[in-house]
C-alpha cells in the first residue's frame, strides 16, 4: 500500500530512514531541532534521535558548512541545512574551495559524505534574496553534485541516495512545491543520481524541465496535446550528473529541443544543455533549441510580476507551439 503525503512531509521521513540506517549520519542547521525546521519540514527528528544526531546551529552558514566538512572528514555523514539556498553565498568558500576539492587534493585519501539541503525557488513570495534559483551557481564547480527533485517520491528516493553517496551533494528542495502531494510506497528505494525520468511521451517535441517548471511542463503538454502536439516531457531529477543519454534519444524520435526553467539564460543548466547537444548532436535537430527561461532582473517581490518573472504555462506552450511550426 502507498501512502499520500506531501513533499514537506517527505523530507522529514527520508532524514529519519537516513539517520535510522546509519549511525553515522548526523544533522545540523539552524532551527532544525527543537523547532522542526523554518519550514515544518524536520518536525520529530530531534525527538526521535536527540540533540547529538539531530543538532541546532548558530545562524552562521559558515559555522554549519565548516562543522559538517570536519565531521565527514573524522568518518561521520552529515547532513547540513542551509535555511534558504540563497544563503550559500555566505559560505560559498567553504563549499567551493573546500568542500568540492578535499578529495581531490588528497589523491581520493579524503572523502566527505556531506548533503548539504537547501531551499530553493520561486514562486512562494519571498522575495529577491530568499527566491533565487541558486542551483545554477554551482555548476562550474567540479566536484559537487546537484540535485533538484520536482516529486515526493524523487524527493524521498534521491534524499537517500545523496545521504549515502561518499561525495558532497547539494539537495535543492523547492520552496513553492512543498504542499504538492504524492504517493510513496511503503518501502520506498534510493533513486540512482543521474537517471532522468520521463514522465510522459511524445512523438513531435522533447520539453526538458526540472522542479516547479517539470509541474507547469506537463500542464503544458496536456494543453498541446489537445491541439494534436504530442511532447515529450523528460525530469532531469540531477544536474550534476546529468542524464544526457535519455534527452539525446529522445530527440532521436522529435528532433525538437524545448528547455524550460526558472532562472535567467546566462550560465544555467538549460543554456548548458542545448550547448551539448547542438555541440554534440547537432544532426538531430529539425529546428533551432529554445530556452524558456526567466528574465534577466532579480526576483521580484510582488505576486503579479514574481509570476510574470517565472516561465507561465502559456508561455511554454505559445513557444513551444512555435517551434514545432519552424
Amino acid at each position: 500500500m502507498a501512502e499520500t503525503i506531501n513533499y514537506r512531509q517527505v523530507i522529514s521521513r527520508a532524514l529519519a530512514d537516513g539517520l535510522a540506517s546509519d549511525p553515522r549520519v548526523i544533522f545540523i542547521g539552524e532551527d532544525v531541532g527543537a523547532a522542526g525546521g523554518a519550514f515544518k519540514s524536520t518536525v520529530g527528528l530531534h525527538q526521535r534521535f536527540g540533540p547529538d544526531r539531530v543538532r541546532d546551529t548558530p545562524i552562521s552558514e559558515q559555522a554549519i558548512v565548516g562543522a559538517a566538512i570536519g565531521a565527514a572528514m573524522n568518518g561521520l555523514r552529515p547532513v547540513a541545512e542551509i535555511m534558504f539556498a540563497d544563503f550559500a553565498g555566505v559560505c560559498f568558500d567553504q563549499i567551493a574551495n573546500q568542500l568540492a576539492k578535499h578529495r581531490y587534493m588528497t589523491d581520493g585519501q579524503v572523502s566527505l559524505p556531506v548533503t548539504i539541503r537547501m531551499a530553493n525557488g520561486a514562486g512562494a513570495g519571498f522575495a529577491a534574496q530568499h527566491s533565487q534559483p541558486a542551483e545554477n551557481w554551482f555548476l562550474n564547480i567540479p566536484g559537487l553534485k546537484i540535485v533538484v527533485p520536482a516529486t515526493v517520491p524523487d524527493l524521498y528516493g534521491l534524499l537517500r541516495t545523496a545521504i549515502a553517496d561518499d561525495d558532497p551533494v547539494l539537495f535543492f528542495e523547492h520552496k513553492n512545491l512543498f504542499a504538492v502531494k504524492g504517493e510513496l510506497a511503503d518501502d520506498p528505494r534510493p533513486i540512482p543520481l543521474g537517471l532522468a525520468d520521463v514522465v510522459r511521451n511524445g512523438r513531435d517535441v522533447t520539453i526538458v524541465a526540472t522542479q516547479q517548471m517539470r509541474h507547469r511542463a506537463e500542464r503544458a503538454a496536456d494543453r498541446l496535446a489537445a491541439d494534436g502536439v504530442e511532447a515529450t516531457v523528460i525530469d532531469p531529477r540531477t544536474l550534476v550528473p546529468f542524464d544526457d543519454d535519455t534527452v539525446v534519444a529522445s530527440l532521436r524520435e522529435t528532433s525538437r529541443l524545448v528547455v524550460v526553467q526558472e532562472a535567467p539564460a546566462a550560465g544555467s543548466w538549460g543554456a548548458s544543455l542545448i550547448a551539448r547537444m547542438t555541440c554534440r548532436h547537432f544532426e538531430l535537430f529539425d529546428a533551432p533549441p529554445l530556452l524558456v527561461a526567466a528574465d534577466d532582473t532579480p526576483v521580484p517581490y510582488a505576486r503579479e510580476l514574481e509570476e510574470a518573472w517565472l516561465p507561465g504555462v502559456e508561455r511554454i506552450v505559445a513557444e513551444t507551439r512555435t517551434l514545432v511550426a519552424y
